[in-house]
């Protein structure tokens, strides 16, 4: 029979905020998979946790994932944490969930803390509907491609950012998106918790005379779903309706589809754009 793989949250700071359920699980496994046992060591000793400990990290992801798997089938039971957080969530993790489902093992995550919702849940801004983009992208084409979704993305979108590059992150996402507000949320769960409801621009105005220290969760602003139609309204109205026309017929569009497309994209009926084309041609 098959073992178990569980997906344990550890603390983001706090050490309070491990759960029983946490402790009693990484004391009864057979082995505990880390992202850095040298940091995983402490945790277990504050809480005099015994159970041995083997390496699951960025670097032998897919190699370890495949020793783990085989172990999970010959029925050891494993525990997987990441450094702060709960795994899989902008870790390793994710590729070694994917392979138990993949071999038919057993996957359960047991909930604790996570940064990005402690971060969200805290920042003055909508939680209604959110994203989570992690770290930008280090790759520039990839980084431009999710830079310039961000132009039309209404939801609260949340990030991660190292200190030496937050400053770089915040000019690009001002350039990008204008002066939305943000909340920049340091320290999180641990004495000197801050959290910062600004804007892009305040926010790079301070960092540029004040140096960045921890790790950073930035929450950011969705745009106003009112100035985006106002916007597209706008775009369309810069073009008269044989250009509008012309447009969704280069596409495909048949006549009657083209002007049903742009009837709705100037908020009038498509026996508007109809009399209107008559009256031209006449």
């Amino acid at each position: 029979m098959s073992g178990k793989l569980y997906l344990c949250a550890t603390p983001i700071g706090n050490l309070d905020d491990i759960t029983y359920r946490v402790l009693e699980t990484l004391r009864s496994v057979d082995v505990i998979a880390a992202e850095d046992t040298r940091h995983t060591i402490k945790l277990l000793n504050h809480f005099d946790i015994k159970t041995p400990m083997t390496s699951y990290h960025e670097f032998n992801k897919i190699d370890k994932a495949k020793v783990l798997v085989e172990d999970l089938k010959s029925g050891k039971n494993i525990a997987l944490v990441t450094d702060a957080g709960t795994p899989g969530i902008s870790d390793p993790g994710e590729e070694l969930v994917k392979f138990c489902h993949e071999a038919g093992i057993e996957v359960t995550s047991l909930p604790g803390p996570a940064a990005c919702i402690t971060a969200l849940t805290m920042s003055g801004l909508s939680t209604r509907r959110f994203c989570f983009e992690a770290f930008l992208p280090m790759d520039k084409k990839e980084r431009e491609t999710v830079l310039e979704r961000l132009k039309k993305e209404t939801r609260t979108t949340v990030f991660y950012e190292a200190p030496h590059r937050l400053l770089k992150t915040l000019k690009l996402l001002e350039e990008t998106v204008g002066n939305r507000r943000l909340t920049i949320c340091k320290e999180l769960t641990k004495r000197h918790e801050k959290a910062w409801l600004t804007t892009l621009t305040e926010a790079c105005s301070w960092y540029e005379q004040n140096e960045a220290r921890g790790e950073y969760v930035l929450v950011l602003e969705g745009a106003d779903p009112k100035l985006l139609e106002e916007e597209r309204q706008a775009s369309w109205e810069a073009m008269s309706i044989e250009e509008h026309m012309a447009l969704y017929e280069s596409k495909g569009q048949s006549r009657k589809e083209a002007m049903k497309s742009v009837a709705s994209d100037r908020g009038i009926t498509k026996r508007d754009v109809y009399q209107y084309l008559i009256g031209k041609e006449s």
